[in-house]
């Protein structure tokens, strides 16, 4: 595996009409919770959907994610099973490429993604909205302590490689601090188009 993301080249064109929703932010900043409350608010409407990523990493139990081996992993990019992975902080991600059926049949994806791969994702999906999730330095270390998931590594690696650049991508940012009722009802706007 390597740090590179990578789209699949089955591809004959730019993938659309439907919107491809790429959440992305440091470690901390609470993107899985924002996501759980805006899949819940999303739940009646079908033509949004939450794809699980697939997740070579213990599982946790805030994240809606498939764990995989890392063979089985591998297997499954040999299939051809994923519509992205790549490589992050030593762990190996990727999204089912079902993804690609609901962008071609108009639906909106909303999806857990590093960085790295925004880029990339913009160049074979039609309609791609990044949206930034953040907060700042002090609550980001706070939380990361406390959940103390044995994958992350050092909190201060975590950090260090964590802040920076991911607004700049951004097309929308949530300071995820105060109310995240709140924070979570201005991601399902989004989501929905609002």
């Amino acid at each position: 595996m390597t740090e590179t993301p990578t789209i699949s080249d089955q591809r004959l064109a730019t993938i659309g009409p439907g919107r491809l929703v790429l959440v992305v932010g440091p470690s901390g900043a609470g993107k899985d919770t924002l996501l759980g409350l805006a899949r819940a608010a999303c739940a009646e409407d079908g033509d949004v959907v939450f794809p699980r990523r697939v997740v070579t990493r213990e599982a946790s139990p805030f994240e809606d994610n498939e764990q995989v081996s890392l063979s089985a992993f591998g297997q499954a990019i040999g299939r051809g099973d994923f519509a992205v992975h790549w490589e992050a902080h030593g762990h190996c991600y990727a999204l089912p490429r079902a993804i690609d059926d609901d962008i071609r049949a108009g639906r909106t994806v909303v999806a857990n993604v590093s960085r790295t791969v925004v880029d990339a994702i913009r160049r074979a999906y039609l309609d791609v909205v990044v949206v930034s999730i953040t907060a700042p330095p002090e609550i980001l270390a706070e939380r990361v302590a406390t959940r103390a998931r044995s994958s992350d590594g050092l909190v201060v690696d975590r950090l260090n490689r964590a802040i920076g650049g991911v607004a700049a991508a951004a097309d929308v940012t949530i300071i995820n601090v105060g109310s995240v009722d709140h924070h979570a009802r201005e991601l399902a706007r989004i989501v929905r188009g609002g």
